[in-house]
């Protein structure tokens, strides 16, 4: 085995050594609005949502998308999905594989810039660089590795297209067009390597040196004639063959995002809300703070938005030190490659910059405002360039007669670096582990406090959220999620008081709406959900409805496509019976949202309400096509096919009730539900099986109790249904029909009159005028011999319902037994006497 291939194996075995227990981690921070929450991920999903949604599975064109339009990568998520649904191993494995495969291609491109031994060096660096956990250990980090697999295989084969020298190499400039597009397509900095691909081509391929490029500006200046520099046409039209590319590219993804940015808060970015001298400042700061990232890789953290990094707003700042000190090694590089002798070297610092400058150059917020602070992942590509520098440092020292010492520091470098890396996978492992490593490192953060509170809400530990909610609020007073937070605690905690205080002071930091000025352009679209969240908190009082609709209409007057506004106003409106108005409320919705299953639910709903049962069928349908998972279109349509008592129909509902069950089999009205699709069939074996597991999930299951009681009496096993009713009356005093079932075999079975008495006088409680309950008492007195009790009674019943002839009927033979009784009294009293 050659060193090449040698070094490459120590490469692989490295990367999957650092990484391989984030196998062990979940779905954390961004995973789940781009994974979990994604529909465009789902099977049933149009494969050409990839195409005109972001990354997040929101329509590109809204103006609440972020424009990250990475439908190459959102594939690759498909694909994971098709596999593995939701388990997460696979999506990490898929992960750990990109970034090495990352490295080994580095390790190849490092070949073509420094020396052999300098190259493994680069690439050992870069495969064991802490900085990088983020983009391979959190699953949406793919985004960078699958777009660097393509940034890098676009420079391979353009360094390919430059090896003759009297061609231009249209085949490799073809497949570099290929992987361009590819890279931008998993993530917007992919565009930056036709940048990085021009300067190999001056510096490297026709080795201009910066001397050269200083005579030519310089005699430009003067107007003298350009001194002659050896350039090949051919160089010529690759690069004009990268500028077409360049502008191309970028007006397709102008195009694709509507010609708008996208809409960040200044909770997102505060600097770029912030005025000028401040702005400017706090963007260089930044850029001084990500460099040191790279080069001290020790507080790491998973969010650096709000208030982590105080803007600096004056000149007298000691934090532009750090800015100035930056730019000058910067300067003192650029330097270096300008003044050296050495073309080797000039053209190593020089590849090396560009490596490490253009790739973060839309991240640096120079040209546009980006929606975070500070984002370790964007700084995996920026850290090939990083790499090189050290290394060709390292290579330096080492052939200066200072080998033991570079062993030395490499051998500590690596291994401190990859412990790193390897223990900051783990913070990866659940969201509660990755929020309290962020707050470890930084205490001015409200979203990582909101965090953690979210990740201890999501496991029910509310009065320990609670905390966490609070402490967001006391470092930032001002925002509006962690108020919204803290009164969704409350509510949960069932202290409603409290949790409308909290809603509204919530309401009261919104940005009031400025003449001439769009309001979606100041405020984030979740601190909206103020408005949902009050208001639910409001409909729990009936009396409040009306108020709780306007608080809707309000939120829909800020943004017209606040679809969730939309839907739960049209449930307020419901219970309001106002179903016409409803349904101009979900179909208005859907005039934005035309794809959102739960408004077909909706509508299906409404017209239910409006006994309109092929109609509501049809839109439960539609919510399906949508989303086949959709867990109460299944059931309601279930319920609806089975009600139509059509068998073809019963075939459908028991396939979506089945598919429920398959998702969730602890779902007690799925189990019931079946039960009585059994009971149309007339499989009463299979329905008493249906309803028993109902009622083993649920013991107080009033619809499953009744039916299994009375399914058990029907088939002529009332002492089986008798436990099954007390059962039911235990927890469900009130249950009419179920007492009168079991005083019935009270009597006629058990033959315990006391307890069947009991039953009929508890239903005559709750329904003093119900005849069977009346008649049945009146046959308990029958049956103990109390005839004049039971006459009494059954012409109280008679009366209730003069024209039941069974209870007449009953009444004419108990006057006809007393009557007899009368009679042998009297016979028995006149032979008495004559004797």
């Amino acid at each position: 085995m050659d060193k090449y291939h040698l070094r490459s194996v120590i490469i692989l075995l490295v990367s999957l050594l650092c990484y391989y227990n984030s196998l062990y981690c979940g779905f954390v921070f961004d995973d789940i609005s781009a994974i979990k929450e994604n529909r465009d991920l789902r099977p049933y999903s149009p494969l050409k949502n990839i195409i005109f949604n972001d990354f997040w599975g929101t329509p590109i064109h809204k103006e609440q998308s972020h424009k990250s339009y990475r439908p190459l990568c959102v594939l690759t998520f498909r694909l994971n999905y098709y596999l593995q649904q939701l388990e997460p191993v696979g999506y990490h494995a898929v992960n750990i594989i990109l970034h090495t495969v990352v490295c080994l291609m580095y390790l190849r491109m490092c070949r073509v810039l420094l020396p052999g031994l300098a190259s493994f060096v680069a690439a050992l660096l870069f495969t064991v660089h802490p900085i990088h956990t983020e983009a391979v250990t959190g699953v949406v980090g793919r985004a960078e590795t699958l777009s660097s697999v393509f940034f890098l295989g676009a420079f391979h084969f353009y360094v390919n297209a430059t090896k003759h020298k009297n061609k231009v190499g249209w085949n490799a400039l073809f497949m570099t067009l290929a992987c361009i597009t590819a890279a931008i397509l998993c993530k917007e900095q992919g565009i930056t390597i036709t940048a990085i691909c021009t300067i190999y081509e001056i510096f490297v391929s026709q080795k201009v040196t910066p001397n050269d490029l200083k005579k030519c500006l310089k005699s430009l200046m003067n107007g003298k004639s350009v001194p002659g520099i050896s350039w090949s046409g051919n160089a010529t039209k690759r690069i004009l063959f990268l500028a077409g590319v360049t502008v191309t590219l970028l007006v397709f993804r102008i195009l694709i995002m509507g010609a708008r940015l996208p809409i960040f808060t200044r909770f997102d970015n505060p600097a770029s809300a912030s005025e000028t001298p401040t702005r400017q400042l706090s963007y260089h700061y930044l850029i001084s703070l990500n460099a040191w990232l790279l080069l001290f890789p020790c507080d790491l953290c998973c969010d650096w938005t709000m208030g982590t990094v105080p803007l600096v707003s004056t000149i007298t700042d000691p934090r532009n030190i750090a800015t100035v000190f930056m730019y000058t090694i910067l300067g003192i590089l650029v330097h270096a490659a300008v003044t050296s002798r050495r073309h080797v070297k000039s053209t190593t610092i020089i590849m090396g910059l560009a490596f490490l400058v253009i790739p973060f150059i839309p991240a640096s917020n120079i040209f546009f405002p980006v929606g975070f602070v500070v984002a370790e992942r964007v700084l995996y590509m920026p850290s090939m360039g990083f790499c090189i520098i050290v290394a060709y440092g390292w290579h330096h020292i080492y052939t200066n007669r200072l080998r033991k010492l570079s062993w030395v520091g490499l051998v500590l470098l690596v291994v401190c670096h990859s412990c790193k890396t390897y223990r900051r996978n783990w913070d990866w492992e659940t969201e509660y582990s990755l929020f309290m490593a962020g707050l470890r490192v930084n205490q001015k953060n409200a979203k990582l406090f909101n965090n953690v509170g979210h990740a201890l809400e999501s496991q029910g530990h509310y009065y320990e959220a609670l905390q966490f909610f609070n402490k967001a609020v006391s470092v930032q007073q001002d925002d509006i999620g962690a108020h919204i937070n803290v009164g969704r605690t409350y509510n949960h905690l069932n202290m409603f008081k409290e949790a409308e205080e909290a809603y509204l002071k919530a309401k009261s930091l919104l940005p009031k709406a400025k003449p001439g000025q769009s309001y979606q352009a100041r405020i984030a679209p979740n601190h909206l959900n103020v408005f949902l969240n009050l208001a639910n908190l409001i409909a729990k009082n009936s009396t409040r409805l009306e108020e709780a609709d306007l608080l809707y209409r309000q939120a829909i007057s800020m943004r017209a496509d606040y679809t969730q506004a939309y839907i739960n106003r049209g449930d307020v409106l419901l219970k309001l019976n106002r179903t016409k108005e409803a349904q101009e409320v979900y179909e208005r919705a859907l005039f934005y949202d035309s794809n959102n299953p739960d408004i077909y639910y909706n509508l299906g709903v409404v017209f239910l309400e409006q006994g309109k049962a092929s109609q509501a069928l049809a839109y439960l349908d539609k919510a399906l096509e949508y989303d086949p998972e959709h867990e109460q279109a299944l059931l309601n349509s279930a319920i609806l096919l089975q009600e139509l008592g059509r068998a073809e129909l019963r075939k459908l509902a028991r396939e979506r009730l089945l598919k429920l069950l398959h998702k969730d089999t602890n779902n007690e009205r799925v189990h019931f539900n079946l039960g009585m699709l059994a009971m149309d069939d007339r499989d009463l074996a299979g329905a008493e099986n249906w309803f028993r597991r109902a009622i083993q999930i649920k013991p107080d299951f009033r619809s499953a109790l009744f039916n299994l009681a009375l399914l058990l009496a029907d088939d002529h096993r009332p002492l089986e249904a008798a436990p099954f009713l007390n059962q039911l009356v235990r927890h469900h005093p009130d249950h009419v029909k179920g007492l009168i079932l079991l005083g019935d075999i009270y009597i006629n079975n058990i033959k315990d009159l006391d307890a069947a008495e009991n039953c009929y006088k508890r239903i005559l409680e709750l329904e003093p005028n119900n005849i069977q309950g009346v008649h049945n008492l009146c046959v308990v007195y029958v049956e103990r011999g109390s005839l004049e009790r039971a006459e009494t009674c059954l012409k109280r019943a008679h009366e209730l319902a003069p024209h039941e002839d069974y209870v007449l009927r009953h009444l004419n033979i108990v006057q006809s037994r007393i009557a007899l009784a009368k009679k042998n009294a009297e016979q028995t009293t006149g032979e008495t006497e004559n004797g």
